[in-house]
């Protein structure tokens, strides 16, 4: 059983940068990222294939946003830059056993979630 465990959210100003990690435990799968901010549905952020070699990103945060991996250490990371108010929500990551997918109802085992607020 995939087991994982995100850290690394806070209060940040908008414009500044973050590092969400996830540690994983179970296996190495694909991985994502999603977030859901307050009275919204939970959306896609971004995927990495199970070796890296494949990335996909939601169109709102690509070119600002950078997901990678680290297998030898089973963590996953998402760099963000020039944070914006509207990133505001908690940060899921989460595990894709049978793909690279970018849906949510296809992501097997979640994270329990950071919290992220970015002011304005």
């Amino acid at each position: 059983q995939v087991q994982l465990v995100e850290s690394g959210g806070g209060l940040v100003q908008a414009g500044a940068s973050l590092r969400l990690s996830c540690a994983a435990s179970g296996g190495t799968f694909s991985m994502g990222w999603f977030r859901q901010a307050p009275g919204k549905e939970r959306e896609f952020v971004a995927v990495i294939s199970s070796r890296g070699s494949i990335t996909r990103y939601a169109d709102s945060v690509k070119g600002r946003f950078t997901i990678w991996r680290d297998n030898a250490k089973n963590t996953l990371y998402l760099q963000m830059n020039n944070l914006k108010p509207e990133d505001t929500a908690v940060y899921y990551c989460a595990a894709d056993t049978r793909g690279t997918r970018t849906l949510e109802v296809e992501y097997d085992s979640w994270g329990q979630g950071t919290q992220v607020t970015v002011s304005s």
